[in-house]
C-alpha cells in the first residue's frame, strides 16, 4: 500500500500568529515565554500612541532569562508545536510552573507586526533570527524548505532575549499600554522575583483600574507597614483577589480578606472580589512559617496588622458600596417612583424596604435585569397573602426575640415563594401567548387583548405604562373614521395608546402574527402618530410596531422614537429574562431573605 506524509504549508506560521484576541494578548504570550525562561525582569517598550509611523517604528521586548544557544534556536525555537512540558517537565529550573503548552507562542509577535527580529544570548553566544510574515505568506512550498538565515556572534553580554517587532499591523488598534498592564497584572501581579516594566514603569497594584488607596503607619506591636489596594472597576475577573502580605519583597501565603468577609455578611461577596492589593510588613519576618505559607496568627505583630488592615479595607469597601448603591438607585429611581405610586399608600413604606434590600444585593446586575427584578417584586407585594406576612413581620418586631425570628424566617420563605410563583406565572403566560402567536387564525384584536395589560413583556421599562379612558377616546377618533367603516373595516388599525405617570406616551400598533412587517407599516404608524399629536401636546409619542415577521433591513433607519419588533423576538427576550430571574431565586435564596 502506498504511503504519504502530511505537508505543512508555509502560510501556517502566519495563521498561528493570528490566534489572539488583541495585540495586548499577543504581547502577553511573549511574557509567558520569558516566564518559562526563568527571567527575573521583562522590559516592554511601546512607542507613544501619536508617534508618526516611520521605518524605525517598533515595539521592543527584552528579558534577562536563560536565553538560547544557536543549537537551541535550531532544534527547539524553530520547531513548531513542540510541547516544552513533554520535553523538560512541568517546571522550569527555578521551579516555576511552565506556561507554554502548544509550542506556537513564538509567533505571537507576527500578530502585532509583520517583521519579528529575535536576538538571544546564552553562554557567550548571540543568535539572531529575522522572520518576515509576508515572506511566509508568499511562499508556495513546505515551511521546512524555507531558508531562515541564523546569524551567530561571540559576545560578552548577559544572558537574555530581545524581540523587536517592526511594521506594526495598521489594521489593528495600536497596542495600549494601560490595557497591556491590566492584562499582565491579572496574570503576574502576585508573582515573586518577576518584575515587568512597560515603558520603564514597573507593573504595580495600582495598574488595576479603579479607586486606589494607600496607608502608611508605624504599629506599636509591629513596626512600619505600607498598605496599598484598589477596588477594581474593570469587567475583568481578578485573579487571586484580596490583600497579599509581603515580607522582604516576598509574598507570604495566598491573598486574604483579613476576615472582612466573615465579619461583615452584609457586604456583597462580588464587591470583595474586586479588592486587589498588598501590605508590606518587613518586621513580620520572625513570625512567618517555615514554608512561607502563613503568618503565626496569634502573634501580637500579626494581630496588630490584622486590625489595621481590616479596618482600612472595611472603611473603603463600605464607602464604595454606599456610592455604588446610590448610583444604582439613581439609575432606576424614576421607575421605582412610578411603580410605588401604583401601590396603595399603606403598602409603600414596606415596598421601599423590600426594594432597598433587592438593590443592595443585586446592584451589580445589568440595568434591564435589575428593572425586571423590581417589577416582579412589586407585583408580588400587591398579592394579599404576601402582604399578610409583611404585617405579621412588622408586629413581631415589638414581640419577643423568638417570635421575631420566626416571623423573619416565614417572611423569607414566603417572599421567595411568592416571587418565584409570580415569575413562573409570567413564564406560563408567555407559553400561552406563543401558542396564540403560532395560530394562523389569530388576528390583531386577540393579540391586543392579551398584551394590553401585560406590557412587561416588551421590557421592564414598559411595565409602568397603562391606557385610560381619555387615551382610548383619542384612538377611537382615529380608527372610527369613515375610511375604516363598512367594507373597509378590515383596514382599521389596531392601536393601543398608553402613558406613564410622568406623561410619556407610547403608541403600539398590533399586526396579526401572520403579517410580515415592511417599511410601509412604519410609515403608516408614523402617520397615525401625526394624527394623534394634536390631541396630546404634552410629550412626544414613541411607537412600537408589532408583527409576525420583518423584511426590513436592520440598517434601515426607522425614524425617531420608532421600534419594530416581532412577536417571537419579544417573547424570546422576556423568556430569557424570566428564566434567569427564576434561576436566581431558586439558587440564591439567602440574599433576598436578609432583612
Amino acid at each position: 500500500m502506498a504511503s504519504n506524509r502530511f505537508k505543512v504549508d508555509a502560510k501556517i506560521a502566519g495563521l498561528l500568529g493570528e490566534n489572539y484576541r488583541s495585540s495586548e494578548h499577543a504581547l502577553r504570550e511573549l511574557v509567558d515565554n520569558s516566564w518559562d525562561a526563568d527571567a527575573k525582569n521583562v522590559w516592554i517598550s511601546l512607542p507613544p500612541f501619536l508617534t508618526p509611523i516611520t521605518d524605525d517604528f517598533k515595539i521592543i521586548f527584552m528579558d534577562d532569562g536563560t536565553g538560547m544557544t544557536p543549537e537551541e534556536v535550531r532544534s527547539e525555537y524553530m520547531t513548531i508545536a513542540r510541547n516544552r512540558r513533554e520535553r523538560k517537565g512541568e517546571n522550569t529550573s527555578n521551579g516555576r510552573l511552565v506556561k507554554g503548552r502548544k509550542g506556537i507562542g513564538k509567533f505571537a509577535g507576527l500578530f502585532v507586526g509583520s517583521t519579528m527580529r529575535l536576538e538571544t544570548v546564552a553562554r557567550g553566544k548571540k543568535t539572531i533570527l529575522t522572520i518576515e510574515k509576508e515572506e511566509l505568506s508568499r511562499a508556495k512550498r513546505d515551511i521546512e524548505d524555507i531558508d531562515l538565515p541564523i546569524e551567530e556572534v561571540n559576545c560578552d553580554e548577559e544572558d537574555g532575549t530581545t524581540i523587536t517587532i517592526y511594521n506594526i499591523n495598521q489594521n489593528l488598534l495600536y497596542p495600549n499600554s494601560e490595557r497591556l498592564k491590566l492584562i499582565l497584572i491579572m496574570e503576574y501581579g502576585r508573582q515573586d522575583h518577576f518584575n515587568i516594566y512597560v515603558n520603564n514603569e514597573r507593573l504595580d497594584v495600582t495598574d488595576v483600574k479603579g479607586q486606589s488607596f494607600e496607608y502608611r503607619d508605624i504599629l506599636s506591636d509591629l513596626g512600619p507597614v505600607n498598605l496599598r489596594f484598589v477596588i477594581s472597576d474593570t469587567s475583568h475577573k481578578l485573579r487571586q483577589p484580596g490583600i497579599s502580605i509581603r515580607v522582604g519583597g516576598k509574598a507570604v501565603g495566598k491573598p486574604i480578606f483579613f476576615d472582612v468577609d466573615k465579619n461583615n455578611p452584609d457586604i456583597p461577596g462580588k464587591l470583595l472580589k474586586r479588592l486587589y492589593g498588598e501590605v508590606e510588613a518587613n518586621d513580620l519576618l520572625n513570625y512567618v512559617t517555615a514554608d512561607w505559607g502563613a503568618v503565626i496568627e496569634n502573634s501580637r505583630a500579626f494581630v496588630a496588622l490584622h486590625t489595621f488592615v481590616s479596618d482600612k479595607i472595611e472603611q473603603a469597601i463600605r464607602h464604595e458600596f454606599k456610592n455604588e448603591i446610590s448610583l444604582a438607585k439613581a439609575r432606576i429611581q424614576k421607575q421605582i417612583h412610578i411603580e410605588l405610586q401604583k401601590l396603595p399608600e399603606y403598602k409603600r413604606e414596606y415596598a421601599k424596604k423590600a426594594l432597598d434590600k433587592v438593590i443592595n444585593n443585586f446592584y451589580t446586575l445589568p440595568e434591564n435585569k435589575l428593572r425586571s427584578l423590581i417589577s416582579v417584586l412589586l407585583d408580588t407585594i400587591e398579592k394579599d397573602e404576601y402582604w399578610e406576612v409583611i404585617k405579621a413581620l412588622d408586629e413581631a418586631q415589638h414581640a419577643d426575640v423568638s417570635s421575631f425570628a420566626d416571623a423573619l424566617n416565614l417572611f423569607g420563605l414566603v417572599e421567595m415563594a411568592m416571587m418565584s410563583k409570580q415569575t413562573a406565572s409570567r413564564i406560563s403566560f408567555l407559553l400561552m401567548l406563543q401558542k396564540l402567536v403560532n395560530d394562523p387564525k389569530t388576528e390583531e384584536k386577540e393579540i391586543h387583548k392579551a398584551i394590553e395589560n401585560n406590557l412587561w413583556i416588551l421590557g421592564p421599562e414598559y411595565s409602568i405604562m397603562a391606557s385610560n379612558v381619555t387615551l382610548k377616546t383619542v384612538i377611537k377618533r382615529i380608527t372610527g373614521k369613515n375610511q375604516y367603516n363598512g367594507q373597509y373595516a378590515q383596514n382599521r388599525p389596531d392601536l393601543l395608546l398608553t402613558q406613564n405617570v410622568l406623561g410619556h406616551y407610547l403608541l403600539i400598533e398590533f399586526k396579526r402574527p401572520s403579517h410580515t412587517l415592511s417599511r410601509n407599516d412604519i410609515a403608516q404608524a408614523a402617520d397615525y402618530r401625526q394624527e394623534i399629536t394634536p390631541f396630546l401636546t404634552g410629550s412626544a409619542i414613541d411607537i412600537i410596531v408589532l408583527g409576525g415577521k420583518s423584511n426590513i433591513n436592520s440598517l434601515y433607519s426607522h425614524g425617531d422614537g420608532i421600534k419594530v419588533l416581532t412577536f417571537n423576538d419579544v417573547i424570546s427576550n422576556a423568556h430569557t429574562l424570566l428564566n434567569w430571574l427564576l434561576s436566581q431565586l431558586n439558587q440564591n435564596p439567602s440574599p433576598l431573605t436578609r432583612v
